[in-house]
């Protein structure tokens, strides 16, 4: 039987985190379908931001990720991609509304790529929170690596401060590896020929992680842009998320690309899948759809004994803007207002630009 010495100092080592991850929004920032000129509930990082301010009210031990393919997409980012302004002072408006909501890191995704280098760097300047990935490499020209050169810083090291229960501050610091499906750079081939090569998502994971222990990190968080099975026509060992969950040192994994959602209640997956608890070989893991329409939730509990930290528990969501009631949708959350007035001047811009568009292809 504990003491209830024991019991109190148990309870003092013992802390929440709570990971928020956004993936696959694809400038779809408002709750509106270009196609049907309509307002909808079914989507917009308008309302998935709302979730997100409420997720942080919720627990004060917050930290936001997000997993990748931000800048194409919807009209409004093909609005963006042709227009002169974007070259000039402009910050994308992705960015502008994910600079609201205090993002701590993200990764990238292969519709990233789209547009070109140029394109997406320029673009990544606008954003207030750093980005990683570990898996892409410069090229050579001669179709090997420059002395394994990253692209991208390789991992971040977040320094996070966390309260408890019984008002007792730990500082805790959290590695952030990002990664990504190599067939990345058979898509866009016209883009990154001779100038980056994408390995291995798990053999890359494996050398990397080992040097983020090495640098302190206590708790280690893999963004992968991919999905739970390999993408088809490409080497699928070691490039899935249940591949990623086996390598050692690697405590959660935010995952997107396939635009599905995990875990699913009543879900059965493969070997090692656990939709009930929210796992992935052991791993808390998480995958919040696409377009805004799913927010991302692990609620870790830790523990740190005798100087190291521990996840004890763990809860995984993927919780939608949207509830169905007898057959009907009902949306949860209201779109944020703050959004809605910073992207006014591109949504109208980008109406404008939809529309001549269509007169165009009228007359061809």
């Amino acid at each position: 039987m504990l003491t209830k010495a024991t019991e109190e100092n148990h309870k003092e080592s013992i802390f929440p985190l709570r990971i928020l991850e956004t993936t696959d929004i694809h400038s779809y920032l408002l709750d509106y379908n270009y196609e049907e000129k309509k307002k909808t509930i079914e989507y917009g990082y308008n309302r998935v931001a709302s979730l997100i301010l409420q997720a942080k009210k919720e627990q004060r031990n917050t930290m936001l990720f997000d997993v990748g393919d931000v800048i194409k997409g919807s009209p409004l980012a093909e609005y963006v991609a042709n227009s002169p302004m974007f070259y000039s002072s402009d910050i994308h408006p992705a960015y502008k509304s994910m600079n609201l909501m205090g993002y701590d890191a993200a990764t990238v995704g292969n519709h990233e790529f789209n547009f070109g280098l140029d394109f997406l760097l320029n673009t990544l300047i606008g954003a207030d929170f750093p980005y990683t990935n570990a898996n892409i490499y410069v090229d050579d020209h001669n179709g090997y690596e420059q002395d394994d050169i990253h692209f991208f810083q390789p991992y971040l090291l977040l320094d996070k401060k966390l309260v408890n229960d019984q008002g007792k501050t730990e500082n805790i610091k959290v590695g952030v590896i990002g990664l990504i499906t190599p067939i990345t750079q058979v898509w866009d081939k016209e883009h990154l020929e001779d100038k980056l090569i994408i390995k291995n998502m798990r053999k890359t994971a494996e050398e990397i992680v080992p040097q983020m222990k090495k640098a302190g990190a206590d708790l280690i968080i893999a963004l992968v842009h991919a999905g739970l099975y390999s993408d088809q026509y490409w080497p699928k060992q070691g490039n899935n998320v249940r591949d990623i969950s086996k390598v050692k040192g690697i405590d959660v994994i935010l995952y997107g690309h396939s635009h599905g959602i995990f875990p699913v209640k009543g879900e059965k997956g493969p070997k090692g899948v656990n939709h009930e608890k929210g796992l992935i070989n052991g791993k808390p893991t998480v995958q919040a759809g696409n377009w805004g329409n799913h927010l991302g939730i692990i609620d870790l509990t830790l523990q740190k004994k005798k100087g190291k930290w521990a996840i004890v528990d763990s809860k995984s969501t993927a919780k939608p803007i949207i509830r169905i009631i007898k057959n009907k949708k009902i949306p949860i959350v209201s779109p944020m207002p703050q959004m809605e007035y910073i992207l006014s001047r591109y949504h109208q811009d980008t109406l404008e630009y939809v529309n001549s568009k269509q007169l165009l292809n009228h007359f061809d």
